[in-house]
């Protein structure tokens, strides 16, 4: 016999609904597990919140947001010193990462299709521009 309690959607808080998305974005539980264990009845509510609330940004693919869009246990206090050096550091491996990525993207579709693609050089511009007299 299992004991998985049913929910109703009322029954579901930001903090239960951080936590949960917490737990398969660290890969603790799939997002099925977690549908199970917490007796989470619609399909795809998981996967709504993950959209919702998880570091995942789903508008532009599998991208990593800087950060939630809404913070339960975070204070609002000031970041120390310290605690901006991480945040920087974590941005910065982030755009190492981007930037790693699209290196690779660019040499595959120079090796694989034989397109060449450049970066325009700043303050040239694609369109001609009419001299105003």
């Amino acid at each position: 016999m299992s004991t998985e309690i049913k929910r109703t959607q009322s029954d579901y808080t930001l903090a239960f609904k951080l936590a949960v998305v917490d737990q398969v974005e660290k890969g603790e539980l799939s997002y099925k597990e977690a549908q199970q264990r917490y007796g989470i009845q619609g399909r795809s509510t998981v996967l709504v919140w993950l959209r919702k609330h998880g570091l995942q940004d789903w508008s532009q693919g599998a991208s990593i947001r800087s950060s939630r869009t809404i913070s339960v246990n975070e204070p609002a206090l000031p970041l120390t010193p310290e605690q901006r050096i991480k945040e920087l550091e974590a941005q910065l491996a982030l755009s190492n990462q981007k930037a790693q990525f699209l290196e690779a993207v660019v040499n595959v579709l120079k090796n694989d299709y034989g397109i060449s693609v450049v970066k325009k050089r700043p303050g040239k511009s694609s369109r001609k521009s009419k001299s105003r007299t």
